[in-house]
């Protein structure tokens, strides 16, 4: 058993790699921040759900039928619970105008690119700090007791 079976390392795994994909994507538009008609590229925002949409589980017992899922999904054991609403789908690249155009049809915004990469770095540090203290935690709990 491996760190990634932890499903709390899996989802900090999934956040780093969100957060190595956006910063990639964000020196992606800094580069291109001159060239004619560039677009600049975000990452659709990471959220929880998406996250539990990505991990995997078994299958759903449905009037005793396996219903094979992808990811964690709600169902409704009463009549009386609230439907579930549609999850969202992983993150992906897309395409759109920061806040200016200029006359040669470039839409990047340095100060906006700046933000997006601090956002970026400030999460990514945070995540790691996380993933640290976790390994720590797990690395206490597993050593032999003095005594």
């Amino acid at each position: 058993m491996g760190p990634d079976d932890i499903p709390l390392f899996g989802m900090l795994k999934s956040r780093l790699g969100y957060l190595t994909e956006r910063q990639r994507l964000v020196a992606q538009n800094v580069a291109n921040a001159d060239t004619a008609g560039y677009r600049p590229q975000d990452l659709k925002q990471f959220s929880f759900q998406a996250s539990l949409m990505n991990q995997t589980s078994g299958a759903v017992y449905r009037g005793g039928v396996a219903a094979p899922t992808n990811g964690v999904r709600m169902i409704a054991t009463s009549a009386s619970h609230l439907a579930p609403s549609n999850a969202p789908s992983a993150w992906r690249a897309t395409a759109g105008a920061d806040s200016e155009t200029t006359l040669d049809g470039n839409a990047v915004s340095l100060e906006d690119q700046m933000i997006k990469m601090t956002n970026a770095r400030m999460n990514y540090d945070a995540a790691i700090s996380f993933y640290q203290k976790s390994m720590t935690m797990l690395r206490m709990a597993a050593r032999k007791p003095n005594g």
